[in-house]
């Protein structure tokens, strides 16, 4: 075979390569998540273990439409997701100029990015008292406590994504002639944005988190609301079936964020 044949063997090999290559992983973990399921049910059904403690995948499955019908799932999976979204919205919003000064302002960056990085380490949830006296028992308690929350995450990732763009990248720029603006916007950004969008994932993940933790202290809707009640009631096959909702919209929201990142690069 001559090596002009060879490279178009090799050209013919790609797509198929490429697809093994992109959905061989998602394959993998739903195999791997069916063999955890068939382990967990064997487990039950052995009585090792209690189906009090972690009922059989076949009673949470069959919990599913009673969910639906009884428990009023859709409205709170929908206030759970709108609780979570406009959390993490607000913190992009503000947690990205933030952290654009930071990076801008090298003193600012200096006196305060370790004080960013300890309020991610505060235990904010227990301020719940204080939210609630200023806001109510509604749902701006779960957001402002939300926000603060997914803040951190944004504002230093979106640092650590401005100050890791590579300097020669900023040099070309400026021997075009770009004004400071379009070196942001056409250079510093695009290089930042996979860092940016991993602060925002993980700034969804703290704001569902927390979503669904002040949902579940101050009893009032959402998905938080609902597993306390079931969990009061013994419902254990349709506690379980909301924690895994919960996990939907954890799903949910790293498939729109991973979109977006696509979007705003769309040669990656």
């Amino acid at each position: 075979m001559t090596a002009a044949a060879a490279a178009r063997a090799g050209r013919r090999a790609k797509p198929g390569a490429r697809r093994s290559t992109r959905f061989g992983p998602t394959l993998f973990g739903v195999a791997t998540l069916l063999v955890l399921g068939l382990l967990w049910q064997g487990a039950v059904d052995a009585g090792w273990v209690s189906p009090f403690v972690a009922p059989a995948p076949s009673a949470i499955i069959a919990a599913f439409p009673a969910l639906f019908t009884q428990e009023g799932l859709v409205s709170a999976f929908f206030r759970t997701f709108f609780e979570t979204f406009s959390a993490a919205a607000l913190a992009m919003i503000i947690g990205v100029p933030i952290g654009w000064w930071l990076h801008h302002k090298s003193w600012a960056g200096q006196a305060y990015e370790s004080w960013v990085a300890s309020m991610a380490a505060a235990p904010l949830v227990l301020l719940y008292p204080l939210f609630l006296v200023i806001f109510g028992r509604n749902s701006s308690t779960i957001i402002a406590m939300s926000f603060l929350t997914g803040l951190t995450p944004v504002v230093l990732k979106t640092k650590e994504g401005l100050d890791g763009t590579r300097r020669v990248l900023i040099n070309v720029g400026r021997s075009f002639g770009l004004s400071q603006g379009k070196l942001f916007w056409k250079i510093m950004l695009p290089a930042a944005v996979p860092t940016i969008g991993n602060g925002v994932r993980l700034g969804l993940i703290f704001a569902l988190i927390n979503v669904v933790g002040v949902e579940f202290l101050i009893n009032f809707g959402g998905m938080g609301e609902l597993i306390d009640d079931l969990a009061q009631r013994w419902e254990i096959p349709r506690m379980y079936g909301a924690i895994f909702f919960v996990i939907l919209t954890s799903v949910c929201f790293y498939y729109l964020t991973e979109r977006l990142e696509r979007w705003l690069r769309p040669g990656s």
